[in-house]
């Protein structure tokens, strides 16, 4: 469940504007649009994967896993790109990027050039996040931000500090969504 909380705001946090009252939409181009977000997590709980799964794998399948599990408890951060298609449509909901229905938002400020905005999340098991998004406009084909959330499920806490840019590949969405 974790890593679902953790892929969401992830997500999330790509350059994001949601319709509010007092919310203005970043002065950006649409169509093609391509995020790279560097996510640091701390207090992430261990993975557990059944023994007989663990004994189905492949040695090599095993290292990748055991790896990777050792990975996201160490703090590392972790780099992901991602493709998203800016439509009229999207921007007349003013959802940029990405929407997220268990989340509340509330703008502190937004502008053409900048939005800050508070994010309260409710997510599938009960779990909660809590934090705040910045985004900057660069220039009408390109934006930047970070995110910082803090995630609790029962007594246990996560912290989510991620960076992202976004730039602006073309009118053309081709087959991105």
């Amino acid at each position: 469940m974790w890593i679902n909380v953790l892929v969401s705001l992830i997500f999330l946090a790509c350059t994001s504007v949601w319709a509010a009252d007092d919310l203005k939409s970043l002065d950006v181009k649409l169509g093609l649009w391509e995020t790279t977000s560097s996510v640091q997590t701390s207090g992430m709980p261990p993975v557990n994967i059944p023994p007989d799964t663990l004994a189905r794998m492949t040695p090599e399948q095993r290292a990748k896993v055991e790896a990777m599990m050792k990975s996201q408890g160490s703090g590392s951060p972790r780099t992901t790109t991602s493709k998203t298609c800016m439509t009229p449509e999207k921007m007349k909901r003013s959802e940029m990027f990405y929407e997220q229905k268990q989340c509340t938002k509330t703008v502190v400020s937004s502008s053409s050039s900048k939005l800050e905005m508070r994010m309260h999340c409710t997510m599938e098991g009960g779990a909660k996040a809590n934090g705040t998004v910045r985004v900057e406009r660069i220039n009408s084909e390109s934006t930047k931000g970070s995110v910082q959330m803090v995630t609790t499920s029962g007594d246990h806490t996560m912290n989510m500090n991620s960076t992202f840019t976004s730039k602006w590949l073309g009118p053309d969405c081709g087959d991105v969504k």
